[in-house]
């Protein structure tokens, strides 16, 4: 398959978060038809109603390369260029997934078995998909996370700490206020205070950090407002109970705190021959829990252009990538049979 169309084409397929059963049906019949003349089986891991995981294996998966088809709002078509492929998607994560079915025809080609690919539902918001795989393991012995990393293996990803902020008022006619409370008063005094948290730092990660994702409330400009709520994201270094803590003591009892996700930072180990870093985002890793064997990241294209409206992957990391996850495959088996 040429992975610049196969990427485009899976661009073209919406995927936002719930509604990524398009995006499976195209991976299932893309790779139903590379399974049926190697000796292959795919199959569709249900998650939830209309949405489920693909697994593709060769044998009996050893190593298992996988990365997420879900993508964040909002969808736009793709696009290129001589040095681009963009389009929402483009680098988190459908190039991967071109590079890791491309890797996947050069391993047959080579008469390579025992790998598999999975490819799973709800990374950007609840990694429903992983947390549905870590539940029906297939003996697999590494995994391969695809995320893009510039094609560098990383040697830890940051955990995250979710959390929804609600403020509560008392509904009057804004030309009386003093007859109301405003929520939205109420939340922004808070998340002035929760602004001002000084946050753990770590010597691998760095600090932690917190983004403020949402915020909303009211009715009307002429209504004081009953309620608000604020959708907050610290991004952790390690135990997450200090964070929970100050959190708590800011908030103070002003508002109410609901703990939505939990995901631990992670350490990982490298492998000689590959670039190394380290980064800042969270991934579906930690949600497998162990049961798709010992994790690595790597992948192509940016973090730093992932989720905006400039999303794009490099061709030629696209194409290096290929020929990275073919080899980090081989080695893998190799040390395996070793063993």
């Amino acid at each position: 398959m040429d992975p610049f169309a196969l990427t485009r084409s899976l661009i073209e397929i919406e995927s936002i978060t719930g509604r990524e059963k398009a995006a499976g049906d195209f991976l299932f019949a893309t790779l139903s038809k590379l399974a049926a003349p190697t000796a292959g089986a795919v199959e569709q891991m249900e998650v939830s109603s209309d949405r489920f995981n693909v697994l593709a294996t060769w044998g009996t998966p050893v190593v298992t390369l996988s990365t997420h088809m879900d993508t964040v709002p909002p969808f736009f078509p793709s696009s290129e260029d001589d040095e681009f492929i963009r389009g929402r998607g483009a680098c988190d994560t459908k190039g991967i997934i071109a590079a890791m079915i491309s890797a996947a025809e050069n391993l047959l080609a080579a008469g390579t078995r025992n790998f598999g690919l999975l490819f799973v539902v709800g990374e950007e918001k609840d990694s429903l998909g992983a947390l549905c795989a870590a539940k029906n393991p297939r003996g697999s012995k590494f995994v391969i996370n695809g995320e893009p990393t510039e094609n560098k293996l990383a040697l830890g990803s940051k955990g995250a700490l979710r959390y929804v902020l609600t403020a509560r008022g008392h509904l009057a006619h804004s030309a009386y206020p003093e007859l109301g409370e405003s929520a939205i008063e109420k939340l922004l005094d808070v998340l002035a205070d929760v602004r001002k948290l000084s946050l753990p730092r770590d010597s691998l990660f760095g600090k932690s950090t917190l983004n403020i994702g949402t915020i909303s409330g009211g009715r009307a400009p002429n209504v004081i407002a009953d309620e608000a709520r604020a959708d907050l994201m610290f991004r952790t270094v390690g135990d997450p109970e200090p964070i929970r803590a100050a959190l708590r003591a800011a908030v103070d009892g002003r508002g109410e705190l609901e703990e939505m996700l939990h995901t631990p930072a992670l350490h990982l180990e490298a492998m000689d021959g590959f670039e190394k870093t380290v980064v800042a985002y969270t991934t579906d890793i930690p949600n497998f829990a162990g049961t798709w064997g010992k994790p690595f990241l790597i992948g192509p294209g940016s973090i730093h252009v992932a989720h905006t409206a400039e999303e794009r992957i490099p061709k030629k990391q696209l194409q290096d990538a290929i020929g990275i996850y073919t080899r980090m495959v081989q080695q893998l088996l190799a040390g395996a049979r070793r063993r």
